[in-house]
């Protein structure tokens, strides 16, 4: 049996499963807060929504109503256009031609 010298250390894995986690537990601290921000969001929704009943009716002839509206907004703002030629800049090909029709220099 070898005896280890003193310069050499066992290697054990205990610091690369503390690595990782550390970054578990970083991970789950950042994004514990929104997560349960949503969720008790929700569960605040669903509460309110299951004690008084009358409030879901009137959200939902409210939704539908602002479908409505914005369908028929849409429709009437619906974008045509008329055709025109565009002018893209484009260079001409071959000589310039003269605006009056004739050659310069003639």
């Amino acid at each position: 049996m070898t005896t280890p010298s003193p310069t050499s250390r066992p290697s054990r894995p205990w610091g690369t499963l503390g690595a990782g986690a550390a970054a578990i537990a970083a991970c789950a601290v950042c994004c514990a807060g929104p997560l349960l921000a949503v969720l008790g969001g929700i569960g605040i929704t669903s509460a309110i929504g299951a004690l008084w009943m009358p409030v879901l009716a009137v959200l939902a002839v409210a939704a539908g109503l602002g479908v409505l509206v914005v369908r028929r907004r849409r429709r009437t703002a619906a974008c045509r256009s008329v055709p025109v030629r565009a002018d893209l800049g484009m260079p001409t090909v071959g000589p310039n031609p003269d605006p009056d029709g004739m050659k310069a220099g003639r």
